[in-house]
């Protein structure tokens, strides 16, 4: 395997792709938008420059990935001659599903076909597909570059040949793959969402402010940022729409999501892509300020 498709250039496709060109690939990066596509690229190498910075990589390595990254604004034009294929679009299941239906057609049927989703189901994405034993979860962790995790999640009908081939190339990335089974949020988000969603609800019933919760997690559970803030990274959206996916899917309610929640994605205070969540991101700081509505 030597070409790649990376769908989305957004924070998770253009880690996704800088990776994969660091290590070797050829990497063809599709957007729908030009504009993301050059912004893409312009992280990619603000990246790459943090890396020769602190000699992890050497000024000729930093040109020899950018070099191996092509961009394209069409899906058909993009996907010609991989062998494989990342789908890192919104978390938005139609999307994804959508996506999927056009791969199975624009690609030949051996090409493997992989979603880097952190929460939707993979034998769902598979069910549009004429190829559901090479579709595959590669669930890669923000910032992918720094972020040694990816959660290989094989769907109901994903075949040993390309999970361990899935396996194998991530060891190649430089990551640690752990292979788990498709229920909603898998292991990582499964686990993490309700903490957030525990720590929001904490503050929304008025037991401690915003600080003070991520204080407590910090210093008593050794978290290297509180949930709040981990939130904000995040993205307030997507936590949302990660908590309707395990609420929906295990109709338990305890994975529903907190008023607070909705509110302020309903409001468009999605952390720190819209500059405010819990904390306020417009300060060109790197100091913690809480966000007005929370300030006491």
């Amino acid at each position: 395997m030597k070409n790649v498709a990376v769908i989305g250039a957004g924070t998770m496709g253009n880690g996704i792709a800088h990776v994969f060109a660091q290590t070797g690939y050829q990497v063809n990066l599709i957007d729908l938008s030009q504009t993301s596509l050059d912004k893409g690229l312009a992280t990619i190498a603000k990246n790459l420059d943090r890396q020769v910075a602190k000699e992890v990589l050497t000024e000729a390595q930093k040109n020899e990935t950018l070099s191996r990254i092509k961009t394209f604004t069409s899906m058909e034009e993009g996907v010609k001659g991989v062998e494989l294929v990342v789908e890192a679009a919104t978390e938005n299941i139609d999307l994804k599903l959508k996506i999927f239906a056009d791969l199975d057609k624009l690609t030949s049927p051996e090409v493997i076909l992989a979603t880097n989703t952190s929460s939707i189901s993979i034998t769902k994405i598979a069910s549009v597909t004429g190829r559901a034993d090479k579709v595959i979860g590669m669930h890669f962790m923000n910032p992918v570059p720094v972020m040694k995790l990816v959660e290989i999640i094989r769907g109901y009908s994903t075949s040993d040949e390309v999970t361990n081939l899935i396996m194998d190339l991530s060891r190649k990335l430089g990551k640690v793959p752990v292979e788990v089974n498709d229920y909603p949020g898998f292991v990582a988000n499964r686990i993490l969402m309700p903490m957030i969603n525990e720590a929001i609800y904490t503050l929304f019933e008025g037991v401690a402010g915003v600080e003070e919760i991520d204080t407590v997690m910090k210093l008593g559970m050794a978290h290297p940022m509180g949930p709040l803030q981990l939130a904000d990274f995040i993205g307030l959206d997507v936590c949302l729409a990660i908590l309707e996916v395990l609420h929906d899917g295990f109709g338990n309610p305890k994975y529903a999501p907190c008023p607070l929640l909705v509110n302020m994605v309903t409001a468009g205070k999605k952390g720190v892509k819209t500059g405010e969540g819990f904390y306020s991101w417009t300060h060109g700081t790197k100091d913690l300020i809480v966000a007005d509505n929370f300030k006491k």
